[in-house]
């Protein structure tokens, strides 16, 4: 059985998801199941949840649920009742139902956020080479890719394009005159860096640059026909936008030059930019708590048809776990019984001695 610990945006500030989700980078899957009480683990972390996929066996009680959270809270070095009063447990059909509609998008801050498949895939990839996922986690991981994909055929968030970056643009443009004469900054070259520079592009940006504290500045650069950067300070002094997409670096206000009005976009989570940062003259920084406060408009709400298949996946996908049992039993009969038939038919047919 499915099992679900979630901490999202939806029952907990960013401040303690950022904790969380800086602890679970450091925090194997393979530390939920060394009581043994669950079967395999994998561990998801994106811009807006941090949760635990369980294999457990079906009827299992809620202590694995509150050991995983302790699990949890120990390494974000967070009071466990602080983390319990903000998760959410799914068990079964519901945590299918769930894992689906997050691989999908649409429990994303920006609905339909096309990233997030991507970072649902390296999270089981991780897990399953550390070797602590299971054939029903293997099963359920791979199908949740499938429906994203489905989704994304067959529905309007799919020909929408959507990001979290593209969203957090959008709302940036209000502060913009013209896109076109607008000087970018991107601060670090990991996942969004790349979604980044293709919807600046698409918004017509051609000054853009980027900044990197782990040196691969240049070969990002390189492959994106931009400019590298070397001094953070003088990058940003350079920019009308900055947008933060990294984990290894916090820009601070010593990394601020002047009073020059700019916008900052932090993506980061943890954040990547101190919140001081946003109470310098002619600043305005925008993180990943005000981009979900905008997201929660209705304009932005999931795609019936999309929550719709996800449903219907999620139903069959219980139904076939719930049915392979069976299955497997009435297998085991058919052959059971041919093998005796056969082993009838060879001694009947076996010449006297």
């Amino acid at each position: 059985m499915l099992l679900c610990v979630s901490v999202s945006h939806r029952t907990a500030d960013f401040d303690l998801l950022g904790r969380l989700s800086e602890a679970v980078t450091a925090t194997s899957a393979g530390k939920l199941i060394e009581d043994g009480r669950a079967h395999g683990a994998v561990l998801v972390s994106t811009c807006n949840r941090v949760e635990a996929y369980l294999d457990v066996s079906p009827g299992a009680d809620t202590s694995i649920a509150e050991a995983t959270l302790r699990t949890l809270a120990g390494a974000a070095d967070l009071p466990h009742d602080t983390l319990r009063d903000r998760a959410e447990v799914l068990a079964g059909t519901s945590a299918l139902h769930h894992l689906f509609a997050v691989t999908s998008g649409l429990e994303s801050i920006a609905v339909g956020e096309e990233e997030i498949a991507g970072q649902v895939r390296r999270a089981y990839d991780s897990a399953r080479g550390a070797h602590v996922t299971t054939p029903e986690l293997d099963t359920a991981f791979q199908r949740a890719a499938k429906v994203s994909r489905d989704v994304r055929t067959a529905t309007s968030l799919g020909k929408a394009g959507r990001s979290l970056v593209q969203f957090a643009l959008q709302l940036a443009g209000t502060r913009v005159t013209d896109w076109r004469e607008t000087r970018a900054l991107i601060v670090g070259t990991g996942n969004y860096a790349a979604t980044t520079v293709a919807t600046l592009r698409t918004l017509g940006v051609s000054a853009l640059a980027v900044y990197s504290l782990t040196g691969r500045a240049e070969q990002f650069a390189q492959k994106y026909d931009m400019r590298a950067e070397h001094d953070l300070r003088g990058a940003v002094a350079a920019a009308q936008i900055v947008i933060t997409c990294t984990n290894t670096y916090t820009v601070t206000v010593d990394d601020i030059p002047d009073e020059s009005r700019r916008t900052i976009i932090d993506l980061g989570l943890p954040r990547n930019v101190d919140p001081a940062v946003g109470r310098l003259p002619g600043v305005e920084l925008m993180d990943l708590e005000l981009i979900a406060t905008h997201a929660r408009l209705p304009k932005l709400a999931p795609d019936a048809t999309a929550r719709e298949l996800v449903s219907s996946a999620a139903d069959a996908f219980a139904a076939e776990q719930i049915a392979a049992p069976a299955i497997v039993a009435l297998r085991r009969h058919v052959f059971d019984a041919l093998d005796s038939e056969l082993t009838r038919l060879a001694s009947k047919s076996a010449p006297a001695a």
